[in-house]
């Protein structure tokens, strides 16, 4: 396959990111599968300890993707100069995400997403990824398969995905840089606030919720610096509208 410079240097911005890997021959399992599709930058969250030579003996030819890894101690931490965050999880529920996609769906947003980096993240072996997990990530991506046997191991779900956005991935929009997850999240704080002093929420958990879907969709919106402060001034200007028509009505 004939790959241009714009759709490497799409692929190469993706990094996957492993949450709390138990065996470390899993780890080189999924160095394989990512090198043989193009991604190199491997993220692992953990404080665990791993045997080099379980890592090394099933990474083979791709142990320069353990060497160069970054470890994170928690997924906050590792996801937040990504500008578009996605959990790989086939388990849906009340406290996960309300939708998600195919990979090829998945592959379709990344061709349209300005600048920067991006994470796609994988769970443990035995229980995946955790609701808190999922909900740090504005987008979930799951893998069709068999309801008689829907499991696949660590190294296939990542092989199957990095194989799809390999094969049809496009380069990404010049010149649109959206903001990061950390900047998505401090908007939506700030949108909480003002919300909060015009007394919106009548439940605390009701304001947890709001805040994670308003930073859910500034990410999956991909908007600019100045798109978001725009945003962000929607809602301050709003709160403020309010209080002065309480001030007038007395």
């Amino acid at each position: 396959m004939l790959w241009t410079m714009d759709q490497l240097k799409n692929l190469d911005r993706i990094q996957i990111v492993l949450v709390g890997t138990q065996d470390g021959a899993n780890i080189g399992s999924v160095c394989r599968a990512m090198k043989t599709m193009g991604l190199t930058h491997l993220v692992l969250v953990t404080e665990r300890e791993y045997d080099e030579n379980r890592v090394r003996t099933l990474a083979l030819h791709a142990s320069d993707l353990w060497e160069d890894r970054k470890v994170f101690p928690d997924l906050k931490e590792a996801l937040k100069t990504s500008v578009l965050t996605v959990a790989a999880t086939r388990r849906h529920g009340k406290f996960r995400k309300g939708m998600c996609m195919s990979p090829e769906q998945l592959t379709e947003q990344i061709s349209a997403f300005g600048e920067g980096p991006i994470s796609i993240v994988f769970g443990r072996e035995a229980d995946g990824l955790s609701d808190e997990e999922v909900s740090l990530c504005s987008e979930v991506v799951t893998i069709p398969t068999s309801d008689a046997f829907p499991s696949l191991n660590l190294s296939q779900a990542v092989q199957v995905i990095t194989y799809t956005l390999f094969n049809n991935l496009k380069p990404y929009p010049i010149g649109l840089v959206p903001v990061s997850q950390e900047r998505c999240g401090e908007a939506s704080q700030r949108a909480i606030r003002a919300m909060e002093s015009i007394n919106y929420f009548k439940l605390d958990q009701e304001k947890v919720w709001t805040e994670r879907f308003l930073r859910d969709v500034f990410e999956r919106a991909h908007l600019c610096e100045s798109e978001m402060q725009k945003m962000e001034k929607i809602f301050t200007k709003m709160s403020t509208m309010v209080k002065y028509k309480d001030k007038e009505n007395g």
